[in-house]
């Protein structure tokens, strides 16, 4: 399968690359195998991997303040704001891995191929500003799990992530294969944990199932429509529809019309499963803490550290508050795999610049660090709480950035040929990009408007 050709043909009236442009994530593009015969259950196994790679932005550090904060303040209305969430990343995840399949590009190098310079290098930009929020819950959720675990300061704890650099150089020195599976124990970990705490909760099912339903309140109510801006930027991050659009092309699918059609179907069953992880994962935070924190009247619960010294007083489960720990330092380390590709995929595809794994981690995370240091050290945990919802709100007012370049140009029958996706999909598609933007100028105004 090592044999299939570095650049994919192209289907009709798509467009050339241009010379010399290299396959995105070039070191492991098309390097795990795809049976061409036998059982359907063994093609999906071969594309499974990249959707649960992706699945690991939707349940970091980032979503557990915003979900916390959720569920102690609010309840379980929050719960429709995590579902609404995760269906728009079921089909923008979608979408990403269609681009990837179909064009033989990521959405970083698409954009720089087909936006005039100064647009792409403006987005390049917004990216890498949504990456540093990103590996900014990372290292405020791995340090946060290391004091908890261990009793290492916040402060060392942050410097100490630093080092997860050399852990994802060396789990790239085994093949791709081996850095899935590596995410795949650690997500099946957080999974166990929750799942261990929700049965332990025991939480009331109507009003699960009525948190389901969407209220008005959540966009009248300042307050809460900033921790839902938060759930949404923590769930739909911008960096993963980058991430996606490229690691699937790590698949030895044939590079024809045929091939790319059963590479996407089995690309789009891959991501939706994963993503349905993280919507239980999601959803277990925010009714962990709306079970112990809002119907306790513990409204004022969103530091992770008090919710880990609460919970099993609160559960009546003495391991609940381990669980959750060990839960939160398998987010942060898988989040810091997916976050280094991410940050890899976008420098590469913006600026065809290529940094030594090692430099780009070692970089980004030290930009990272610097605030978490300097927030601890002023502001004690509670800054680095509050630090860490903010992060999640930046996010999302990246979002619009990265989502209408990627439903243009999958709509654009021009750059996908036949593969461009229907009408009905493309205005789902646009009604998604046009909430996310209308929620940002939302939030944007009653920002500003509680400044004045």
């Amino acid at each position: 399968m090592s044999d299939i050709p570095m650049i994919p043909e192209r289907p009709l009236g798509m467009p050339q690359a241009a010379a010399g442009e290299r396959p995105s994530l070039s070191e492991v593009h098309a390097s795990v195998g795809v049976p061409q015969t036998g059982r359907w259950f063994m093609k999906l196994f071969a594309f499974m991997g990249p959707g649960y790679m992706v699945s690991v932005g939707y349940m970091d550090p980032g979503n557990w303040a915003t979900d916390i904060a959720g569920g102690a303040q609010f309840g379980y209305t929050l719960l429709f704001v995590i579902m609404l969430s995760n269906l728009m990343a079921i089909l923008l995840q979608a979408l990403s891995a269609r681009l990837g399949i179909v064009t033989g590009r990521d959405l970083a190098q698409a954009c720089r191929a087909y936006y005039p310079k100064p647009v792409a290098y403006a987005l390049w930009f917004i990216c890498e500003l949504a990456i540093i929020a990103c590996d900014l819950a990372e290292v405020i959720g791995t340090a946060i799990a290391l004091n908890l675990l261990f009793g290492i300061p916040l402060m060392w704890g942050a410097i100490i992530t630093a080092l997860d650099a050399f852990l994802v150089l060396y789990l790239m020195t085994k093949g791709f294969r081996a850095l899935e599976a590596f995410i795949v124990a650690l997500l099946l970990i957080i999974f166990v944990c929750f799942a261990i705490q929700i049965a332990a909760a025991s939480p009331p099912v109507a009003a699960v199932m009525g948190g389901l339903v969407p209220s008005r309140e959540i966009v009248t109510n300042p307050a809460m429509l900033y921790i839902a801006m938060g759930i949404i930027g923590a769930t739909v991050m911008p960096h993963n529809l980058y991430l996606h659009s490229s690691i699937v092309q790590t698949r030895a699918y044939p590079r024809t019309d045929e091939g790319r059609r059963e590479a996407i179907k089995w690309a789009v069953t891959d991501s939706t499963i994963a993503l349905m992880l993280a919507l239980f994962v999601n959803a277990s935070i925010l009714i962990v803490a709306a079970v112990a924190f809002h119907d306790t009247g513990n409204h004022d619960v969103a530091e992770i550290e008090r919710a880990y010294e609460l919970l099993s007083p609160l559960l009546g489960l003495g391991i609940a508050s381990i669980l959750f720990a060990v839960a939160l330092l398998a987010s942060g380390l898988n989040s810091t795999v997916t976050a280094t590709l991410a940050g890899q995929i976008v420098m590469e595809g913006f600026l065809r610049l290529r940094l030594p794994h090692w430099a780009r981690r070692l970089i980004t995370r030290g930009i990272a660090i610097v605030p978490v240091v300097v927030v601890t050290g002023i502001y004690g945990e509670r800054g680095t709480t509050d630090l860490l919802v903010l992060s999640q709100v930046i996010l999302s007012m990246q979002l619009p950035f990265a989502v209408i370049p990627l439903v243009q140009f999958v709509s654009d029958r021009g750059k996908m040929g036949r593969f461009a996706i229907p009408r009905g999909v493309a205005a789902l598609a646009w009604a998604v990009a046009g909430l996310i933007v209308v929620l940002n100028l939302k939030l944007l105004w009653d920002t500003f408007a509680g400044w004045l």
